[in-house]
C-alpha cells in the first residue's frame, strides 16, 4: 500500500513538473512567433514617413480597470486594425496623452465614438471603473484591438524577471524530470538483470 502511495506521489510530482515545463516552453515559442511577426512587420514599413502600430502586440495587465473581463496579471495579445472597424464595446490598447499617465499603455473598452473636425475620437472606459478616462483617444494613439487573454500569464513574468526565477521557473523542473527519469532508467536496468540471472538460472537447472 505505502509503495503504490509512493508511486503516485512520484507520478503526480513527474507530471506536474511536465506539464509546467510544456507551459514554459509553448509560452516562449508563442513569444517567439510574436517577437517574429513584430520585427517582420517593422522591417515592412521601417521606410515609411507616417508611424503604425505593431501588427500584433502582446502586454501584461498592471491593474483592475478591467476586472472582471481582464485580470490584474493577464497577458493580452492586440492586433492592429483599421480605427474606422473599431466599434463600441471592442476593448483596445492605447497609448495615453494624459499629463497624469503619459505614455503608459492603457486596455479599457469604447463606450462611445464621436466626430470633430471630420476626426474619429474614442471614449474609452474600464470595466470597473466608475467614470471613462479623461481624454479621448484618438486613431494614432491606438495600438490594436484585443484579440486573446491569457489568464495569469503575468505572474510567470514576474518570476523570470527574478535573478532566481530561471533557477525556480525552468531548472529545477528541469533537474527533476532528469532525476526521475535516471532513477526509472536504474531501476529497469537492475530488474532486467534481475530477470536475466533468473533465466539463466533455470536453464541452468535444466
Amino acid at each position: 500500500m505505502e509503495k503504490n502511495i509512493g508511486k503516485d506521489i512520484k507520478w503526480l510530482l513527474h507530471y506536474m513538473a511536465s506539464v509546467f515545463m510544456y507551459a514554459i516552453i509553448v509560452i516562449l515559442i508563442l513569444i517567439g512567433i510574436l517577437l517574429l511577426l513584430y520585427f517582420i512587420d517593422l522591417k515592412t514599413k521601417e521606410n515609411k514617413a507616417d508611424w503604425v502600430a505593431p501588427l500584433y502586440g502582446a502586454y501584461v495587465i498592471a491593474s483592475g480597470s478591467m476586472e472582471p473581463t481582464i485580470m490584474t496579471y493577464d497577458a493580452i495579445v492586440t492586433k492592429r486594425v483599421d480605427s474606422n472597424k473599431l466599434d463600441v464595446n471592442d476593448i483596445i490598447t492605447y497609448r495615453s496623452e494624459d499629463p497624469y499617465s503619459s505614455g503608459v499603455m492603457i486596455t479599457h473598452r469604447i463606450i462611445a465614438i464621436d466626430y470633430e473636425n471630420g476626426e474619429r475620437l474614442y471614449t474609452l472606459k474600464g470595466d470597473d471603473n466608475n467614470t471613462s478616462d479623461r481624454l479621448k483617444v484618438k486613431s494614432n494613439q491606438i495600438y490594436g484591438k484585443v484579440v486573446m487573454v491569457i489568464p495569469k500569464i503575468g505572474y510567470i513574468q514576474q518570476i523570470l524577471a527574478t535573478s532566481y526565477g530561471w533557477i525556480i521557473a525552468v531548472v529545477l523542473p528541469s533537474v527533476g524530470i532528469i532525476a526521475y527519469d535516471l532513477i526509472k532508467l536504474v531501476r529497469n536496468i537492475s530488474r532486467n538483470k534481475r530477470s536475466y540471472k533468473r533465466k539463466m538460472r533455470l536453464v541452468n537447472e535444466k
